[in-house]
């Protein structure tokens, strides 16, 4: 595993910690009974996030900016793996941002700093479809580690059938440099 891998292992696995943060209100919100407390929970927990210094806010894109920068580099590389696993990574990446930019951010804004014309139902329902997409984007960040995982798994298998096959060759021609 190279310099380019490890940096996107690493965006990948600080983004699902970050994920795995959120997953115990998502949780709430998506898979139990739903009362006014647990709303309340979810409003006081992502007001936090909203709220938080811009240097959290810029670590956190930093790091998205490094999972694709690195993704970018490995596909650079142009062969059958990286068009494969590499590409597939880079649209599960994408999809992740996009989700993230386009469902996360306004369901943040409108669950945590409401317009005045914003209901509470209205805020309760942006905090759901905003823990729906965070369930999203965690599929896609592991569907990223399953390509990068593939193809390391890929690569081990194809050195090695070369090693055996190289083996097979050697033996081959000292047998008949032996009969000779």
């Amino acid at each position: 595993m190279g310099f380019r891998s490890g940096a996107l292992l690493f965006a990948v696995s600080f983004l699902l910690g970050v994920q795995f943060m959120n997953f115990n209100i998502d949780y709430r919100l998506l898979f139990v009974e739903l009362n006014n407390e647990t709303f309340e929970d979810a409003f006081t927990y992502y007001a936090t996030f909203y709220n938080a210094p811009i240097g959290v806010r810029a670590l956190l894109h930093a790091v998205m900016g490094v999972g694709l920068i690195s993704i970018f580099a490995k596909l650079h590389k142009w062969d059958e793996s990286a068009v494969f696993f590499d590409g597939s990574s880079l649209f599960l990446y994408c999809a992740a941002l996009v989700i993230y930019i386009a469902v996360s951010i306004g369901g943040l804004q409108t669950s945590v700093a409401p317009l005045a014309h914003e209901t509470l139902d209205l805020r309760q329902e942006a905090m759901r479809v905003f823990a729906a997409a965070n369930v999203l984007i965690v599929g896609c960040l592991l569907g990223v580690l399953l390509m990068q995982a593939g193809q390391e798994y890929v690569r081990r298998q194809s050195e090695k059938a070369i090693q055996e096959y190289d083996a097979a060759q050697n033996a081959k021609a000292a047998q008949e440099k032996k009969e000779q």
